[in-house]
């Protein structure tokens, strides 16, 4: 039965046989002994298999490339490498798949590189590293959510809502795309469609998880989201995987305490849990090409303890554009988007001087301007705010955006209509999920 390396790294017992089956990383060959370093994906290190030459012929040995898929039975010995505890000493080694013409050579590779062997880049350490903790954050947010008893919901891909209002949107139709059934005026007749009437993957599943919290108290959903901006930036993505809680009764106080403590949990359970994936990307990104943008940057490592270790300075938005007003970011005294007043809406870099520069702590600004926010965060009494938050980190700014919903329905109605939405259906959604 096979062993995977990363049992085998952990809690290998020396003089123990079994069996290891991997892909090669690197091959060194002399005349006493063969040096193989294999990795099966279970964790960031490498297994090293030494061998006797004479235990495998020379087509054999000569089909042993990189990326080439081998078993080995042999007997674990205490290695007299640096970076692992025990190797494996083989016996028998049986090849399962050759790999004549490998592209990922045991060097630095490019990300733009890697893009172009799509289904060969989870075997680099960079990828492995990188789904790893995407796997280790995913199910520490579901225990995180279970443990402080809330229920996952899943929220329709495909919707006709949409639920932020503004976005663009990516259109879901089985028409014919090269001639759509029209209408005499001729817009298309959507009744010819699948679901009869204009549908798109969803922005967010934020309405439904609203009508389930009304009657579960505390709901998440955790899935994927896309958004159709045209917009090249590593701050928009087509497609992404979003967490979204909404919890009845809340307060903007009670959110911002459950988004700090959530996320303190995800980073200390990463810290914990993938301590050398984090330690290969830190190294990654010190030795980048890009020397001005590292350089401009905490460290990984550094920066994921800096906001573990830190209480989260809480401040308004107000606040936030005084200190802004009063900034010297650079050498020219200025930021590239000009802090011009109260009513702005934050940039990256406001949010990251906020939080690198002025507190050095993560930070969460509240009660922004009406004007900026949507229409269903519940309006405070200046008139002029509303209840809403976001969490800035370093190295990122918003990390995440939240609000206090408004429950009075003239606010909503009121709101609505300076938005111009239609509110025909606002007093029946009330009675059906509010007052219920």
């Amino acid at each position: 039965m096979r062993s995977k390396i990363k049992e085998i790294l952990r809690f290998g017992i020396v003089g123990t046989t079994i069996e290891a089956k991997g892909w090669i990383r690197t091959k060194r060959v002399s005349k006493q002994v063969i040096f193989l370093s294999i990795n099966d994906g279970s964790c960031q290190q490498n297994l090293q298999v030494v061998m006797a030459p004479t235990l495998l012929s020379e087509a054999l040995l000569n089909q042993l490339s990189t990326g080439a898929s081998i078993a080995v039975l042999g007997r674990l010995v205490a290695s007299k490498g640096q970076n692992q505890s025990v190797e494996l000493e083989g016996s028998q080694l049986t090849l399962l798949g050759i790999a004549p013409a490998y592209p990922l050579q045991p060097k630095a590779h490019s990300l733009e590189f890697l893009r172009t062997w799509v289904h060969l880049r989870f075997r680099t350490n960079t990828f492995g590293a990188v789904f790893r903790i995407r796997h280790a954050v995913s199910y520490a947010i579901h225990h995180f959510f279970h443990e402080h008893g809330f229920f996952y919901l899943h929220t329709p891909i495909i919707t006709a809502a949409d639920a932020e209002g503004a976005g663009a949107l990516f259109r879901v139709t089985s028409l014919d795309a090269e001639g759509p059934a029209r209408n005499p005026d001729g817009r298309v007749d959507f009744r010819e469609d699948f679901f009869k009437k204009p549908t798109n993957l969803t922005v967010s599943g934020q309405l439904a998880a609203e009508a389930a919290a009304m009657g579960l108290g505390a709901v998440y959903t955790f899935g994927p989201t896309f958004r159709a901006e045209n917009s090249n930036t590593p701050r928009h993505l087509a497609e992404f995987w979003m967490v979204e809680p909404e919890v009845a009764f809340n307060t903007l106080d009670d959110n911002i305490a459950l988004v700090e403590e959530l996320l303190k949990f995800l980073l200390n359970y990463v810290l914990n849990n993938c301590q050398e994936e984090l330690a290969w990307l830190q190294k990654r990104a010190l030795s980048s090409t890009n020397e001005k943008c590292v350089k401009a940057q905490m460290p990984l490592l550094e920066r994921l303890a800096f906001v573990l270790a830190q209480p989260f300075v809480q401040i308004t938005y107000t606040e936030a554009v005084d200190i802004l007003m009063e900034a010297r970011p650079n050498k020219n005294g200025t930021f590239v988007y000009p802090v011009t007043g109260w009513g702005i809406d934050l940039q990256s870099e406001h949010e990251r001087y906020l939080v690198e520069d002025h507190f050095k702590s993560p930070v969460v600004v509240t009660n922004y301007p009406r004007a900026i926010k949507a229409f269903y965060m519940r309006q405070n009494d200046d008139g002029r705010t509303v209840a809403a938050m976001d969490v800035l980190f370093p190295g990122v700014g918003e990390m995440v955006g939240g609000s206090q919903r408004e429950e009075r329905l003239d606010y909503l109605q009121q709101a609505m209509q300076r938005g111009n939405l239609q509110v025909e259906d606002i007093n029946w959604y009330f009675k059906a999920t509010f007052f219920a």
